[in-house]
């Protein structure tokens, strides 16, 4: 499974997911900063990566249906610091052992993951 991981997210997000055994890539790495979401989605689903970011904008299922896209993450978490998005990724990673995202939204918040598809 691939992914792309937005630049609301610690860079150090691509290396945990890399060392689980995923191919992981950040939008700064891939000279995408700044970009506006359309673009980031459009670049994601050709390059078939699953978007992880905290920008909720991205669950909008009317802008960005699960079908349309390679897949979404979309992570809300209690705080946004360093440490406790690192801890919440590590708590994800067993879901993607089990389950793909590709062509569905997850919503990821501290206890529990919803998934949306079309």
């Amino acid at each position: 499974m691939k992914f792309k991981i937005d630049e609301n997210l610690p860079s150090e997000c691509a290396v945990v997911l890399r060392n689980a055994g995923f191919t992981a890539d950040t939008v700064a790495d891939e000279h995408l900063s700044g970009a506006a979401d359309a673009k980031l989605a459009q670049h994601a689903h050709a390059d078939g990566r699953v978007l992880i970011t905290l920008d909720m904008d991205f669950a909008n299922i009317r802008s960005y249906p699960p079908a349309s896209h390679a897949g979404m993450i979309v992570l809300r978490p209690g705080s946004q610091d360093k440490k406790t998005l690192l801890a919440m990724l590590q708590i994800l990673i067993p879901a993607l052992k089990q389950s793909s995202p590709e062509r569905r939204l997850w919503i990821v918040e501290p206890d529990r993951i919803r998934y949306r598809e079309n």
